[in-house]
């Protein structure tokens, strides 16, 4: 890692945490999240954290591309992705501030019409061997997902600092070895800087709460990172870096369907809250979490070293194992 990328992790971070003080007697009175039978935390605390979190890394970014002509241009090019952040964060704002999106799960309409602004470039195929109409619808409803997912998993202290912190700066390695586009390893690497000067004020007991505000629009810039992952040929290792969290959300989703339970309302049944519900901590959940998600990222990095089909079978096979073993754990809680 070389000058200009130290400088844009140190100037996501430090803005990031310099807004985070700025903005937070604001979300003290006006965003303030109160325990309630389903929430994981006690005390009332503010959200909204992640505001601080989006602004920096925009202005990382900016002024990265202020000062290198190629990252200029490149910017240009994803000003869609930037008109589509703008969007989820101004509906997070108001899930945060307003309370009219109960659950994180918003409704089609709004999220389709992202599309039109969320463009894919043709040349970028995830999926080559199916028809690329196919893989667009394909796209669009797994970036609904995701989006909502991250969303969902959002639900105690460090969790998304956990999933995205490993998974962005593998993705800036990958840039490195050009595994990924140059502008993949930037945003990669702002978000990761702007999440860890949030990560000190959500850190176990939290004085601050990422909100929809931050996880929708983190959700969608790690969509768009792991489709540049995909679109670079390397599929298997875009779906190990987030297999935890697919995992934990899509089957808690199916359980939740299996027992007829209504799926837009707010719960604690995810497989992290069950853990913490049944006797582990916090810290134990995340740490765990996190460490899977770095050997999740090394089986990735192996993945697009051996280059072969065979091994990202294995690869996705292993991952696969590493994460039930998760989630098994996760479900039985505290040994007695």
């Amino acid at each position: 890692m070389g000058w200009r990328e130290f400088d844009l992790v140190v100037m996501a971070a430090g803005c990031s945490a310099l807004l985070i003080m700025l903005l937070l007697p604001m979300f003290r009175r006006y965003a303030l999240a109160r325990p309630n039978a389903r929430s994981s935390h006690r005390i009332p605390t503010p959200q909204g954290g992640g505001a601080a979190v989006i602004l920096a890394v925009a202005i990382a970014l900016g002024a990265d591309g202020a000062l290198m002509e190629p990252q200029r241009s490149a910017l240009i090019d994803v000003l869609p992705l930037g008109a589509a952040i703008v969007v989820v964060t101004i509906v997070g704002a108001i899930d945060d501030i307003f309370r009219l999106l109960r659950c994180g799960v918003l409704p089609c309409r709004p999220w389709l019409s992202l599309s039109r602004f969320l463009t894919i470039p043709a040349e970028l195929r995830a999926i080559p061997v199916v028809p690329i109409a196919v893989e667009r619808a394909a796209e669009i409803v797994a970036g609904l997902w995701f989006v909502n997912l991250v969303n969902f998993m959002d639900g105690i202290d460090w969790m998304t600092v956990a999933e995205a912190v490993p998974s962005t700066i593998s993705i800036f390695v990958f840039a490195l070895f050009g595994a990924a586009p140059p502008l993949a390893g930037s945003v990669a690497l702002a978000l990761c800087g702007a999440l860890l000067g949030f990560a000190p004020f959500n850190r176990p007991v939290a004085k601050l709460f990422l909100g929809d505000v931050g996880s929708l629009p983190v959700g969608l810039l790690l969509l768009w990172l792991l489709l540049q992952l995909a679109g670079s040929g390397h599929a298997a290792a875009a779906m190990l870096l987030p297999l935890y969290y697919v995992a934990d959300s899509s089957i808690t989703l199916l359980r939740r369907l299996v027992r007829g339970e209504r799926i837009t309302e707010a719960h604690r049944t995810h497989f992290y809250q069950l853990a913490v519900v049944r006797g582990l901590s916090v810290m134990t959940v995340v740490r765990s979490v996190f460490a899977v998600n770095l050997v999740l990222a090394g089986l990735a990095a192996l993945s697009i070293r051996m280059s072969s089909a065979a091994f990202d079978l294995l690869a996705l096979a292993a991952g696969g194992a590493l994460v039930a073993a998760l989630l098994v754990m996760m479900w039985r809680g505290k040994p007695a």
